[in-house]
């Protein structure tokens, strides 16, 4: 089961719907019937105790698991009749940063880039100053903290444009200007007609946003 508190009238059109998802392990219901609507301009926060399923709902979004019953539509189709046309509006975040500890930031980010598809000559280095990064583009990724690492995970998001981001704990390690920074990132990406999915075991608010609460329990 699952709450959902609305954050006021939707904005039209809606982008990506959820309709009577059920997904369980080992034959065990995680949550059945679970329903979200959400559209241009929004973000939806995922919340619920450990186990509670907020990882594999995302995971469930991506396309990445295939539902027990019921379809993710986006723009009104099934994912999985236009999954790779969906694949090119979105960008995954997951719990686990992804970087590889021998490259360096400018690097790492780099090979996200050819590895999603992302034309011409991004501005690499614009996008690293934008995560606070600019004093450690060329230094190996193992040399970097914990909250710097997520800083350059994070940074992938502004790679290739893409109007969908769906984060698992896009917070952890961050500390609180990473957490400012952030969120004026999301508030631009909103503000330009994206969408953001995400989970957050910490408080979250957004001030002047959207925002979408769901529960799972």
């Amino acid at each position: 089961m699952q709450e959902t508190v609305p954050a006021g009238p939707a904005v039209a059109p809606v982008l990506l719907e959820a309709c009577d998802l059920s997904f369980g392990r080992d034959d065990i219901p995680l949550f059945s019937n679970l329903n979200l609507s959400l559209s241009q301009g929004q973000i939806l926060l995922i919340e619920g105790d450990n186990g509670s399923g907020k990882t594999t709902l995302l995971r469930l979004l991506c396309g990445l698991l295939e539902p027990w019953a019921g379809e993710i539509r986006w723009r009104g189709r099934d994912v999985r009749t236009c999954y790779p046309d969906y694949l090119r509006t979105l960008s995954y975040v997951g719990h686990g940063n992804g970087v590889k500890h021998g490259l360096t930031a400018r690097e790492n980010l780099a090979v996200a880039g050819a590895l999603s598809g992302v034309g011409g000559r991004p501005d690499l280095a614009g996008i690293l100053r934008r995560f606070g990064l600019d004093r450690h583009m060329d230094a190996p990724a193992q040399s970097l903290s914990a909250g710097q690492r997520r800083r350059l995970a994070l940074a992938r998001l502004l790679l290739g444009g893409k109007g969908l981001w769906i984060l698992d704990e896009p917070l952890t390690a961050l500390d609180t200007a990473g957490r400012t920074m952030l969120k004026a990132v999301f508030n631009e990406h909103l503000q330009q007609g994206g969408t953001v999915i995400m989970t957050s075991h910490d408080p979250f608010s957004l001030e002047g946003a959207p925002l979408v609460r769901m529960r799972l329990k």
